[in-house]
């Protein structure tokens, strides 16, 4: 089972994300020549014609947001496109400085790559207006919104896609901030499968993260030449 660091123990979803990884197709540290697993849960179809049975894996649901610059962001924002989200709020005091630090950290390796783009979701999207998030993305020194996105939704929605990603958010007012959530960090393909879940607290885990990459953009190019 993976563990990840929280504001707060979360066991169910530890329980939710250690089910939910043994779904991998392959191990998950790949090597050049391997293809990374998918996470969640599968429906194998068997065909009507008697071929090889059809294999549906989870994806992202379709979404909503609005991003840091008061734009209308959806599930076609990334298509063509592998993506890294996470679950974060600006008034964190714990966990979130450490996360976008080790986000930078991929940021800076691929920033200049159009196909890998990131996801930041707010879990507190009452104080998180547009500035705010406009604001912590300046201080991070992200400039471009369309290479990383800082978006707010109504808390329903954030809170509904946060397991979708295998993360976990919740308000909770024992803890500093008022919010508790998990530090996942989760590599989405442009089928919207989760291809990694990774614990953004933990630099070697991050580390992985920025070796999965190339795997991904890999069979991603593959697929797009397959298509053409």
């Amino acid at each position: 089972m993976i563990s990840f660091s929280f504001c707060r123990s979360f066991q169910v979803a530890l329980l939710t994300v250690g089910s939910a990884l043994a779904f991998s197709s392959c191990s998950d540290k790949p090597d050049a020549a391997q293809t990374l697993p998918y996470y969640g849960e599968r429906d194998v179809r068997p065909r009507a014609d008697g071929g090889p049975a059809d294999t549906i894996f989870a994806a992202i649901p379709t979404f909503t947001l609005t991003n840091q610059e008061g734009q209308t962001i959806t599930n076609q924002t990334f298509a063509g496109k592998v993506y890294i989200a996470d679950f974060f709020f600006a008034s964190c005091p714990s966990i979130c400085p450490k996360m976008q630090s080790e986000m930078l950290r991929v940021y800076e390796q691929y920033k200049d790559n159009p196909q890998v783009v990131f996801l930041s979701h707010t879990i507190d999207p009452a104080h998180d207006s547009i500035p705010v998030l406009r604001d912590y993305a300046e201080r991070l020194g992200i400039k471009d919104a369309s290479r990383w996105h800082f978006a707010t939704a109504p808390h329903d929605t954030i809170f509904r896609l946060a397991p979708r990603y295998f993360a976990a958010a919740q308000k909770d007012s024992t803890v500093a901030g008022g919010y508790a959530h998990s530090g996942a960090f989760a590599l989405v393909d442009s089928d919207r499968h989760i291809r990694g879940v990774y614990d953004g607290m933990v630099k070697e885990k991050v580390d992985q993260l920025i070796k999965d990459l190339p795997v991904l953009l890999r069979e991603e190019a593959a697929k797009q030449k397959k298509a053409q």
